[in-house]
């Protein structure tokens, strides 16, 4: 049975191979026939001499058109020249990574050269880390790379850093056999050269969107760009194919290896994937909001996957495994590479600086519920109250005193249940005497208005005219929406600015080092800086206003909680902040407050307040 399946591999991967190598002749040839199309002009020129020399094409006609075909095939050859030295000089887009050298990871590299060899394929020029649960082979070979200090030559190999913490030594070998194996098809000559074609097509479209061009070389940027679009779009179906062939050569020549591991290994990878998508958006998420980023996320998915086997029996059993050796221990120093990797994961997901600052600094797991949790409640209650002050202000006018009663949660749950709220902040006096002027027209238009109501009722025109359910909270999201806006608009231009003053200075030290790119720091050699603006990947659409206010009243209550009831901020690890009373987590707030926010009602909100003893009318400490 073994012999019968060996046979079956084997033929499942060279028929693989070869439709990878068919796929790139095809690329080949589009690019063949692009350079045919470029050099017939100047081929017609060189029959017409010839015909002028043997005497064949004699007279003014054809001298006429010797000219023209002339002229013409030196237009083409300049513009296919300029086109061709764009798509080879282009720099493709490059995966942010964390580069680890050899010396912060011997053991990994001992495994991965290890498993090339059973597969019988070339081991990958260097390792990478990159926030994110996937894994593949990333080609590196050009030169704006290779300036960049990045190894060339083979294909680097390209790891998601939350595996080598959840994923036990010979569970991430199985993962990595069909990536790993992908380097064997990769040699191959013309499937190398039809991905640097594809690649540099690619990076050829982007080139009109590089900042500095001046008019004429940006029209001429674009002009590349359109025969790079039209190039890429006819061999995008080849590339495409060819890239599935590899793929299935891989997995084949991995069939070999660790068969049986690896069908639990991918287990491991969903729930990995589903582990660290939650303790990004749930637990990191309002950290970086806050200035602040957790050191240590790859070590929090431990933590997070730990959780759910806890609470999920479908995942029960999976914490077991915690026994085994895990595949950080493959590094020298984990918390070294853990520690660039939620850097660079904050960099890609919330767009934050590329080094720490005043602004912007580490917090450790144990610091979380302090140093995250309480101020992040805090400046959202702070801020509540901030629209409330705009708000009441605008209301009473200019010269009114200041509002007595303090910052309470008293004071938010009457502003939610008033029946006629003020004006919102920056409300014009002219928009406050609007009512009174049309209550002033009113009664001279009272029989046109008779008229029209006689004649053109609609009873449908009621129900698209509902008032909403609570205008309270409608005016108190629109003020805080803005705010937040602006909030946002000032933190992105210092991130701007801090990012173009480390992007200056990195160029200064790397001048003087005679040498371009990132320094090595601690025990990986560096981190490749995203192409594009920041976040390359938004975790979340926009909120609400809505949704905000809630964030923002629930913020409220919390504090509340904590200055009055004896409750302290916790952490949970799929959720997030958490309001612990007792020692347990209060999970029933989030529909109380809900119903204040969206229907008016306080009274859920004021029976759990009373049972839990937390005193609304005492004023909160704020940030």
């Amino acid at each position: 049975m073994s012999g019968v399946s060996g046979t079956g591999s084997a033929v499942g991967e060279e028929w693989g191979a070869r439709a990878a190598r068919s796929r790139a002749l095809a690329v080949l040839r589009v690019r063949g026939r692009a350079l045919g199309l470029a050099v017939l002009p100047a081929a017609v020129a060189v029959v017409l001499y010839a015909g002028e020399v043997t005497g064949h094409f004699s007279g003014t006609g054809w001298g006429t058109a010797r000219w023209v075909v002339t002229v013409l095939a030196v237009v083409v050859l300049l513009a296919a020249t300029a086109v061709a030295l764009v798509v080879a000089r282009a720099r493709p887009a490059a995966t942010p990574t964390v580069e680890l050298a050899e010396t912060a990871a011997p053991d990994l590299y001992r495994l991965v050269r290890d498993l090339a060899d059973r597969l019988g394929v070339p081991a990958p020029a260097a390792i990478a880390l990159t926030p994110d649960c996937d894994s593949w082979l990333e080609d590196r070979t050009h030169r704006a790379h290779r300036a960049g200090g990045e190894t060339g030559g083979a294909p680097v190999l390209v790891i998601g850093s939350p595996f080598l913490w959840w994923m036990r030594v010979g569970e991430l070998r199985a993962v990595l056999a069909p990536v790993v194996a992908g380097t064997g098809p990769a040699a191959h000559p013309d499937i190398a050269a039809a991905r640097r074609f594809v690649r540099g097509l690619d990076a050829a479209i982007a080139v009109p969107r590089t900042p500095g061009l001046d008019p004429v070389r940006s029209l001429g940027a674009r002009g590349v760009g359109q025969v790079a679009r039209v190039l890429l779009r006819a061999c995008r179906g080849h590339a495409a194919e060819m890239e599935r062939g590899v793929a299935a050569a891989g997995s084949e020549r991995a069939q070999e290896v660790d068969y049986g591991v690896r069908i639990v290994a991918q287990e491991q990878v969903g729930l990995a994937y589903a582990g660290w998508d939650r303790l990004l958006t749930r637990v990191a998420l309002p950290a970086w909001r806050m200035g602040r980023w957790p050191a240590k996320l790859d070590a929090g998915v431990v933590s997070a996957l730990t959780e759910l086997s806890r609470r999920d029996r479908l995942a029960d059993g999976f914490s077991s495994r915690l026994g085994e050796r895990p595949a950080c221990d493959l590094l020298e120093e984990p918390g070294a590479v853990d520690e660039a990797a939620s850097l660079l994961a904050a960099r890609l997901f919330h767009g934050g600086p590329a080094a720490p600052g005043p602004d912007w600094s580490p917090v450790e797991w144990s610091q979380y519920p302090e140093e995250v949790v309480d101020r992040k409640w805090r400046t959202d209650a702070a801020r509540l109250h901030q629209v409330l002050d705009g708000i009441e202000a605008a209301a009473a006018g200019p010269g009114a005193p200041p509002p007595t009663d303090g910052p309470t949660l008293t004071r938010v749950i009457d502003r939610l249940t008033m029946t006629a709220p003020g004006p919102a902040v920056g409300a014009t006096t002219e928009a406050a005497e609007a009512p009174a002027e049309a209550a002033a027209g009113q009664d001279d238009h009272a029989d046109l208005a008779d008229s029209a109501e006689s004649a053109d009722f609609d009873p449908l025109d009621d129900l698209d005219d509902d008032p909403p359910p609570n205008p309270a909270a409608d005016a108190l999201a629109g003020a805080l929406s803005a705010l937040l806006a602006r909030e946002e608009a000032a933190r992105e231009a210092r991130v701007a600015a801090e990012s173009a003053r480390g992007r200056a200075a990195a160029a200064a030290q790397a001048s003087d080092r005679g040498a371009t790119g990132y320094e090595g720091v601690g025990a990986y050699e560096g981190v490749s800086g995203p192409d594009g603006p920041l976040p390359l990947f938004p975790l979340q659409p926009p909120r609400s206003g809505r949704d905000l206010l809630a964030d923002h009243v629930t913020a409220m209550v919390c504090c509340a909680a904590v200055d009055t009831a004896e409750a302290v901020p916790g952490l949970d690890w799929l959720d997030g902040p958490a309001l612990l009373l007792g020692g347990e987590r209060a999970t029933d707030l989030g529909p109380r407050v809900l119903s204040l926010v969206e229907d008016g009602d306080p009274e859920p909100l004021r029976d759990w307040l009373a049972r839990t003893g937390v005193r609304p009318e005492k004023p909160v400490r704020l940030v």
